[in-house]
């Protein structure tokens, strides 16, 4: 058999390499999970958790009964926050293109980037509103911090990131009842890190109910009732970021509001900042 010359073993090299080259390049946009959040490859951790709220709110099964695949739909969206969230699952994610997880196929993560892109609406005042009204205090919400305890073992830290419509200056109490009480039915685990937690948040003082902001006829009270649900996140939070949670605290429907014919749209980080500034000079003037 002839044996190949040197220039043609290093053609041969060449075009290997560039063939290996061109398939790392394409093995992680080929079920990019990046894609399904809708963020660049680039994208700080705010903004993943930002996408992943927006786009949880949508698929929560709560939302969709007439969705036999909702449960699982939500499951995998858990699944690519539980990659992209972590920075080291997300490194070896970023190099590899692999999730290392069976639940994360091609097939699914496609699929979890078409339904969004099929169902994305812009999310109003309004919604939050009636979605937080309905859902804080509910069997689901409760459903809901037991699975992401369990899931996130313990680090409420983590919980308050990832359940919907949560402050951690309001609901930490609250939390902290139901899940001792959870753990004392032998429901739920005591992890040390949750110990630890409720030990720091047991000496604080519980907060006081605050009721729920009628809706405003004008445009100020619609603010009012808006920013009231988040104020408080908003201190320990990017203030476009804490928008985001609250915006993603409903998921759209088909139905347009009946209501206005308005389109709504989101704030402005100036009209964000300005409402916040005017939602606790009013709270500072009623404690007076």
């Amino acid at each position: 058999m002839p044996r190949k010359s040197k220039r043609a073993e290093r053609k041969q090299d060449d075009e290997e390499e560039a063939t290996s080259k061109e398939a790392a390049q394409e093995a992680p946009t080929s079920a990019s999970l990046y894609e399904v959040l809708g963020v660049e490859r680039t994208a700080t951790h705010e903004e993943i958790r930002k996408a992943y709220h927006r786009l949880a709110l949508r698929l929560h099964p709560d939302k969709n009964p007439g969705d036999q695949n909702a449960k699982e739909k939500f499951q995998a969206l858990q699944d690519v926050i539980a990659v992209l969230g972590d920075p080291e699952k997300r490194k070896v994610y970023d190099e590899t293109g692999s999730t290392e997880d069976a639940e994360l196929s091609n097939e699914v993560v496609q699929g979890l980037y078409q339904f969004f892109k099929a169902v994305f609406k812009p999310v109003t005042e309004d919604d939050i509103e009636e979605f937080a009204a309905s859902y804080q205090g509910s069997e689901s919400e409760t459903q809901d911090l037991k699975n992401l305890y369990t899931k996130c073992k313990g680090n409420m830290d983590i919980v308050f990131d990832r359940l919907m419509c949560s402050d951690p200056q309001q609901d930490s109490h609250r939390f902290m009842d139901l899940i001792n009480e959870a753990i004392s039915a032998g429901e739920l685990k005591e992890y040390d890190v949750y110990k630890r937690w409720a030990k720091k948040i047991a000496k604080k003082p519980r907060p006081v109910a605050q009721k729920r902001p009628k809706r405003g006829k004008t445009s100020e009270g619609s603010e009012a009732s808006l920013f009231a649900i988040i104020s408080n996140r908003q201190k320990q939070r990017n203030s476009m970021d804490s928008l985001a949670a609250a915006l993603e605290a409903k998921y759209s429907g088909n139905e347009k509001s009946k209501k206005s014919k308005v389109k709504h749209q989101e704030p402005s980080e100036e009209e964000f900042e300005a409402a916040q500034k005017r939602i606790a000079e009013r709270m500072k003037a009623r404690g007076k």
